[in-house]
């Protein structure tokens, strides 16, 4: 492929959610896939040792350093195909192993806007194809004038002001990583992790995308430290990351600790606490009857500011199955919804689970969330050297 000496590609910046994305069309970017990745870095700003992405768009955290690319249906039950790319920030390649729950929810909008879904006025319902999971994602929405709605009256905790409420179901969600809801077969799992003086209890959930889960207090915290709490503890950091490394091989994922540990993007890792009061990271009052369920997850080798979205739902279900370690500490859910206590504030997650033992399915996971369309115009990036 020939490039001019700068290189302009089409591309919206959007909020999905807690995290922003810039979105392309598929047919925009270049087939080859080192051009391809060339471009999907250098946008972002990565990789960047000093982890602030001022050369790129991105924002200095795994949340705010994400593609997404859109193109037509690859399959007859959807209206758009979605590949999410997670862009490192400070080293390594574009991430493809896991879907973002939270962009997911700028997709539908998307779409609708670039024509490539044209519903008439009222609810929309835009089905999505995630081709890292194989799944499908509806989404719903508010259409007027043919165009989505940003502005209303839901609040997503972790962002500023209200937005048009957009509701996610992930359908069939269970394997969307390893092929099996409990990849093991067990609701808990025992890891020898180096570095670890004693072996540790897991649950090893794969819905909507692979997640381990521990207790905190595993680990000697209390599940209500905030980011910033945890990524300035050195050693717990490298402790989180070696049990989601030995936690990839259990699951299968990946076959080294090496390999593993290339593959940041999956799976996630989340610490689990009973319900308490606490204060979010701007100083608002949680009481312990606003939320079931205490979470603090890690992404990308940083502590999440909110919950990844995907990784609510996977919580959601885990809470639905007995004896895992977040069915230990969750109150028991209202109607499936597990209000799930974070850093930014407070997110519901649905999950519908029937079944019992190893035979556990699920149905559909449903989140709430809200995305807006920020910039569109075009990317531009150098060439790559060697082109």
């Amino acid at each position: 492929m020939t490039y001019p000496t700068k290189i302009r590609v089409p591309a919206v910046f959007m909020r999905g959610g807690t995290s922003k994305a810039i979105m392309f069309h598929g047919r925009d970017l270049p087939e080859d896939e080192a051009d391809r990745h060339w471009l999907f870095l250098r946008a972002m700003g990565s990789p960047d040792p000093g982890k602030r992405q001022l050369d790129g768009m991105g924002g200095g955290l795994s949340s705010l350093s994400k593609v997404c690319v859109i193109a037509p249906p690859s399959r007859p039950d959807a209206d758009v195909d979605y590949t999410f790319v997670q862009i490192p920030v400070s080293e390594g390649a574009p991430d493809y192993s896991s879907n973002c729950g939270n962009m997911s929810s700028a997709i539908g909008p998307f779409a609708v806007e670039e024509g490539l879904v044209t519903p008439p006025d009222g609810e929309a319902v835009v089905r999505i194809h995630n081709t890292n999971t194989g799944k499908i994602i509806e989404s719903r929405f508010e259409v007027r004038g043919g165009q989505p709605l940003d502005m209303g009256d839901f609040v997503n905790p972790g962002v500023a002001g209200t937005g048009a409420r957009i509701q996610l179901d992930f359908l069939d969600p269970a394997g969307a990583a390893t092929g099996r809801l409990l990849p093991t077969g067990l609701p808990v799992d025992v890891l020898e992790v180096s570095g670890l003086p004693a072996p540790l209890e897991v649950s090893l959930i794969d819905a909507t995308n692979a997640v381990v889960f521990l207790r905190a207090e595993a680990l000697g915290l209390t599940g209500y430290e905030t980011p910033a709490q945890i990524e300035a503890d050195d050693k717990i950091m490298a402790k989180l990351e070696a049990i989601r490394c030995a936690a990839s091989l259990r699951m299968g994922l990946t076959q080294t600790l090496s390999e593993a540990g290339l593959r940041a993007g999956s799976p996630k890792i989340a610490m689990v606490a009973a319900p308490r009061a606490y204060r979010t990271t701007v100083g608002d009052a949680v009481a312990e009857g606003e939320f079931d369920l205490s979470v603090r997850m890690i992404s990308m080798g940083q502590a999440h500011r909110a919950v990844t979205l995907t990784g609510s739902m996977c919580s959601a279900v885990a809470a639905a199955l007995p004896e895992t370690c977040v069915a230990a500490v969750a109150r028991p859910t209202q109607g499936g919804i597990l209000r799930i206590g974070h850093a930014s504030g407070v997110m519901p997650a649905m999950a519908r689970v029937h079944g019992a033992d190893d035979a556990w399915q699920v149905e559909r996971a449903t989140v709430f969330r809200t995305a807006r369309r920020l910039m569109e115009g075009m990317i531009v990036i150098p060439p790559r050297p060697e082109a």
